[in-house]
């Protein structure tokens, strides 16, 4: 059986609307006591319980800039990518169409300049109406603001349980601490500050908050050129978002639309005709997506990512990582890059053509720094961030470093086996204890056995090369990747040709801790962390040990940012500039925060850098390089040094090089897994390798863009060497190596070390 209402206090009887409009006024009268009476002056238990709890309630509210969006932006203020947690722009109020000031005032809060935060004539409607069963509202613009800016702030702290809506969990306390601010509000800031911060806070649809987020999602305009029609709609949608959403619910947004434009007219704040014509135009968006994140950045999403995780890894940006997260993600920062927009097109048009349609998902990536500050100028690689039909999808950044690419991620790439792009570096070495590059060593010497004993005046080396003492721990012989070079040579014919025995034979007449320390001043280091057992980091970049033989042949992963920033070490006199990519930050108020700046010290010595730059001219001359088509020469074109590199199975290649004014690392091969994929015939682009070398793929791409953008940076010829290091004219070169397509099988993969003896594999070619 239904339970009857009582017919005394039935609202549909006249006896039960006297009690209802009764009660009604006593609530008024208690809350217009409590807004604009002393406590003092009002007698009653029940009215003075009410102001003495009113009265408690905090007298100030700190309005808080609402969440903004982030900008990211390339060197020349053009856009990269917007980061936000809210889709929100400010404008200020100038800065918005007339329309919508009138048409949220018209709708929301007729009396918005007639009262004091507080309408208390709607507060009476409102509860008559509703004691009648015709649920009605009486909130303010103000006391809206106040809302939104206390639902703001707890979202922002990640304190969403608090989060009040009315309607939904909004009881009598939290409408008076409601009242009481807004109250509070009104004596601290203008009306026209009020509507302002309401407008940019108020939210639209889960892609837009604020005005001018809303116009440009829903219309593709700005809210200062927002028509009429389109003002009173947007007006209309912030009483329910999802109910009069024009996209969804168009004729729901009509009516609401043309509800608007009725009470502008009735308020005398447009005109007939106008308001007729408006109540005539049909509905029509023009939306543009709400795209936020590194994965929609409209160029080098990667580079995007490198600098986000550069803030997100700063405690200069919040003490924990999701304090950091709310600074970048709702701070409206204005980030600016060091890319360069012209220099990231044209590296990003190479790797594109480096393989093609690309099944087997090789990878190709190009980074290059400015020698003289460590700006990066671009950073692009053959993928895409989303999944595209055709399209090789990865979201690992080829160029970086583990922890700057995937934070913690276990199976970041940490980049790849640089081969015999780490030669240079035994060669400077060789110049830095005073010897000439054209002094002749022995490269027949394959074998160096474990009781070898190399010169090492701060550790011990370890690892050999010893095919009868495979069992024990060493490598098979030393291997070149071509017979005719086991012979006696000048040290820089060794490096030019890149021979891996002239390579050791020069490193065995050095001091191992002397490489050790040239390999540490250019920062080389691994891409890889190192963890304890639990999997946390307890070294973010290892040092690449130069103690383990293979690793003068490039067997340690690196990453082709830390290649590239070494390499302009030579360039830059022997100066290391660390690699920046943020120049300045500020905030939504224009205040700087902390960015990167140029930070160099002293590498090697200066003649040392000359004399490298010198042999690595040669690379391109008549060494390993020559065979790069198109080619590229100081002979040619410009002055310009480099190194090409390959691991062992072919699955990684190179090409790392420079000009005076910048710095570029070409990289090819296997970015899969664990990268054990062998570069060995294989079809790419249409064309089939027996091995892939440094030259074919990534030599084409490193020369394509140092001839296109070099020039732009600076190509002065690089100063010469002291005689003393050259020792004489170089002797004219007596083989060549092949020119067909591929290079010769390289030497078969060796066995893990024994745990007390180390291992010498690693015979990188070209």
């Amino acid at each position: 059986m239904a339970t009857g209402k009582n017919p005394l206090f039935d609202t549909a009887t006249t006896l039960g609307k006297i009690f209802a409009f009764l009660g009604v006024s006593a609530i008024c009268g208690v809350l217009v006591a409590g807004l604009l009476v002393p406590a003092a002056a009002v007698s009653g238990s029940t009215a003075s319980g009410s102001i003495e709890f009113f009265d408690t309630l905090p007298a100030e509210l700190q309005v808080d800039p609402p969440s903004q969006s982030t900008k990211i932006l390339a060197a020349d203020g053009s856009l990269i990518a917007n980061l936000y947690a809210e889709n929100r722009t400010r404008v200020s109020l100038d800065q918005m169409s007339p329309y919508i000031k009138d048409a949220v005032i018209a709708i929301e809060d007729s009396r918005f300049y007639e009262h004091g935060g507080v309408d208390t004539t709607g507060i009476m409607r409102a509860l008559v109406s509703t004691a009648r069963g015709n649920k009605q509202g009486a909130s303010t613009i103000t006391q809206q603001y106040v809302n939104n800016v206390i639902n703001a702030s707890l979202e922002a702290e990640g304190n969403t349980e608090d989060i009040k809506l009315n309607g939904v969990n909004k009881g009598v306390g939290d409408k008076l601490r409601e009242m009481k601010l807004a109250i509070a509000l009104e004596k601290k800031f203008t009306k026209e500050q009020i509507l302002e911060g309401y407008l940019n806070i108020v939210f639209f649809n889960r892609d837009a908050y604020g005005i001018e987020a809303a116009s440009k999602f829903f219309f593709s305009s700005a809210a200062k050129d927002l028509t009429l029609p389109q003002a009173a709609l947007l007006a209309g949608v912030v009483n329910s978002p999802s109910f009069y959403d024009p996209i969804n619910n168009p004729d729901n947004a009509k009516n609401r639309r043309d509800q608007v434009l009725n009470a502008m007219y009735t308020q005398g704040k447009i005109n007939q005709a106008d308001y007729e014509a408006a109540v005539a135009t049909p509905v029509e968006t023009k939306v543009t997506p709400a795209r936020q994140g590194c994965a929609y950045a409209s160029t080098a999403p990667y580079f995007c990512d490198y600098v986000l995780h550069l803030l997100l890894n700063d405690p200069a940006y919040g003490a924990d990582a999701n304090e950091r997260e709310r600074k970048i993600f709702r701070g409206g920062l204005t980030i600016t890059t060091t890319l360069d927009p012209n220099a990231q097109n044209a590296a990003q048009a190479q790797v594109d053509g480096a393989a093609g349609a690309n099944p087997d998902k090789w990878g190709a990536s190009m980074v290059s720094v400015q020698p003289n500050t460590g700006k990066i100028t671009n950073m692009a690689q053959n993928t895409v961030w989303l999944p595209a039909d055709g399209k090789f999808q990865a979201e690992q950044n080829f160029n970086v470093d583990t922890l700057d690419a995937d934070g913690n991620d276990l199976n970041g790439l940490g980049g790849f086996q640089p081969g015999s792009t780490m030669k240079p570096f035994t060669f400077a070495e060789w110049l830095n204890e005073g010897k000439s590059m054209n002094t002749v060593v022995n490269g027949a010497v394959r074998k160096y056995p474990l009781s070898y004993q190399f010169r090492n005046s701060c550790g011990v080396t370890t690892g050999a090369y010893n095919s009868a003492e495979v069992g024990l721990g060493a490598a098979d012989d030393l291997q070149n990747a071509e017979e005719g070079y086991y012979r006696s040579m000048s040290v820089l014919q060794g490096l030019y040709n890149s021979i891996n025995t002239i390579t050791f034979a020069s490193a065995a007449q050095l001091d191992f801790c002397g490489i050790q320390k040239i390999v540490d001043a250019v920062g080389l280091h691994s891409g890889l962390p190192k963890r304890d057992d639990t999997g946390k980091v307890v070294e973010a970049q290892p040092k690449i040990n130069m103690f383990t033989l293979a690793n003068l042949l490039g067997s340690t992963q690196t990453s082709p940012l830390t290649m590239a920033s070494a390499f302009a070490t030579f360039s830059n006199d022997g100066k290391y500039c660390a690699p920046i990519a943020i120049t300045s930050v500020t905030d939504q108020t224009g205040a700087q925060l902390p960015a990167q700046s140029t930070n160099c010290r002293d590498a090697i010595k200066p003649e040392v850098a000359r004399g490298v730059n010198y042999a690595l001219q040669e690379v391109l001359n008549q060494g390993s390089g020559s065979l790069i088509q198109p080619r590229i020469s100081t002979k040619t074109s410009f002055p310009i040094a480099a190194k090409t590199g390959t691991s062992n199975n072919n699955g990684s290649t190179w090409v790392v090089g420079h000009t005076t004014g910048l710095a570029t690392a070409a990289w090819f091969g296997d970015p899969l897994g664990d990268q054990k994929r062998a570069g060995q015939n294989v079809t790419i682009n249409g064309k089939f390798y027996k091995g892939i070398d440094g030259y074919m793929i990534a030599g084409p791409m490193f020369s394509n863009f140092m001839s296109q953008v070099a020039p732009a940076y600076g190509t002065n010829p690089f100063t010469a060497p002291p005689a003393n290091l050259v020792g004489g004219a170089p002797t004219t070169r007596q083989t060549t190596p092949s020119t067909q397509n591929s290079a010769p099988a390289p030497a078969p993969s060796t066995p893990a070390p024994a745990p007390s003896k180390g291992n010498g594999n690693g015979n990188g070619n070209g």
